[in-house]
């Protein structure tokens, strides 16, 4: 019964020629994201110490301006990268586990709903 239903399932999915999310791009995307969270970090520190080194006010500034607004940047790009496809892949975990749920449920209820059925039937 319940490999008629995946059969079935599979076949209707099909028919709607739905494009489906490509795991390669979205693996990239989050791995660009957890690199520009490192290196706007990297940045940012590494802004903070050049402007800590000099005496000179606009290399001190120049260098904050560089280093770390620019590492600023890249670490809320990157958390924002992160965050959106680690999301992705829990929320389609998560559906995929709902689904499976469900239909074990609705599985059970038939066969509690057969069996008495054939008892109210004898």
């Amino acid at each position: 019964m319940n490999e008629d239903r995946i059969q079935t399932f599979t076949e209707e999915i099909g028919e709607l020629k739905l494009r489906g999310a490509r795991a390669d791009r979205e693996h990239w995307l989050l791995v660009l994201g957890v690199v520009g969270l490192v290196s706007g970090v990297g940045m940012a520190i590494f802004g903070g110490f050049q402007a800590s080194g000099s005496a000179i006010l606009g290399d001190q500034i120049a260098f904050l301006a560089t280093g770390t607004l620019i590492g600023l940047a890249l670490v809320i790009a990157g958390t924002a990268l992160f965050v959106r496809y680690s999301l992705a892949r829990f929320m389609r975990f998560w559906l995929v586990r709902l689904v499976h749920e469900h239909r074990s449920e609705t599985d059970r209820l038939i066969s509690a709903l057969k069996d008495i059925e054939s008892k109210l039937q004898q």
